[in-house]
């Protein structure tokens, strides 16, 4: 029994750890230019390709495509702001949300129609999925590497944010981006900036949805932007801590249910982990770490 608790709550904290870098790469770009950007989960397929490229030319060494799916993850994020996203900067928000659509849509058919819409078999970081003895108990190592390194890249993004001037600007531009051009500093500067990052943090997510997939597909990031977006509605948009946070509750509630329901409504998972969802904003709109906002009277 005691096994079997310990290899859920290392189940919970390795898919809230995923949810929580795919969050941060949401929340960052949001808090930002207050973009949405469901995109997000075809750069996580495009890092995912582009891994499955650079193995198949030979160069399928695990650390060498480690960081070949992270670069390439950063420069499509850059690309899609530059090319999709900066001629809409100051559109309304409404415009960029159909936008960040529309190029999730648009990317994904071209996966299908370029390179298929079948899985791919990918094994070359199955070795990362290997089990570990600790005393007497078997865990998966990839399960505790995914938990450290979210941690350490939430670490390093805090430290980035806190310290360095680029990071202080950033900072500065969520809380208000006009000043910030006034005070002399780039604005596509900054934008990008927050776009490398977001790259970044789809590309290390990319590398355990590899390993433990073993298989890449062109909807592979799609619903799993999704379960991020409603992270950092629960954490609250607009607080990095709060789309960490979120993501890793989100992880826990998941993990809960199948551990409390009984096997035959397994199926319902889903749809509860949603009305828990809905049962926390009627309580906290906001998130649980977003600031409140008065919205003014709705009445009729």
């Amino acid at each position: 029994m005691t096994e079997y608790l310990i290899q859920q709550l290392l189940n919970a904290l390795a898919f809230g750890a995923e949810y929580a870098l795919i969050a941060l790469g949401l929340a960052v770009v949001f808090s930002i230019m207050g973009l949405v950007n469901f995109a997000h989960g075809e750069v996580i397929a495009a890092s995912a390709y582009a891994a499955l490229l650079f193995a198949g030319l030979g160069l399928g060494a695990p650390l060498l495509v480690i960081g070949l799916a992270i670069a390439a993850a950063i420069a499509v994020s850059v690309t899609l702001e530059r090319v999709a996203f900066r001629p809409v900067r100051n559109a309304p928000v409404t415009t960029g949300l159909l936008t960040a659509f529309g190029v999730s849509i648009v990317l994904q058919n071209l996966f299908q129609l370029l390179i298929s819409p079948r899985p791919q078999a990918f094994p070359a970081l199955n070795g990362l999925n290997a089990t570990w003895h600790i005393g007497p108990w078997a865990v998966s190592s990839l399960q505790v590497m995914e938990l450290v390194v979210a941690l350490l890249a939430m670490l390093a993004l805090g430290g980035f944010l806190g310290r360095s001037s680029l990071g202080i600007a950033m900072r500065a531009a969520s809380r208000d981006f006009a000043t910030v051009r006034l005070m002399g500093i780039q604005a596509n500067r900054v934008v990008a900036a927050a776009f490398v990052i977001s790259g970044a943090l789809a590309g290390i997510a990319c590398v355990f949805i590899l390993a433990r997939r073993g298989g890449v597909t062109p909807d592979m990031g799609f619903s799993l932007v999704l379960k991020a977006f409603v992270a950092c509605v629960i954490g609250g948009f607009g607080s990095l801590f709060g789309a960490a946070a979120g993501g890793m509750l989100l992880g826990f509630i998941e993990v809960g249910l199948l551990v409390l329901l009984p096997q035959e409504m397994g199926g319902l998972k889903e749809a509860l982990t949603y009305v828990i969802v809905t049962l926390i904003l009627v309580y906290r709109p906001e998130g649980l770490f977003g600031s409140r906002r008065d919205l003014g009277d709705k009445e009729f």
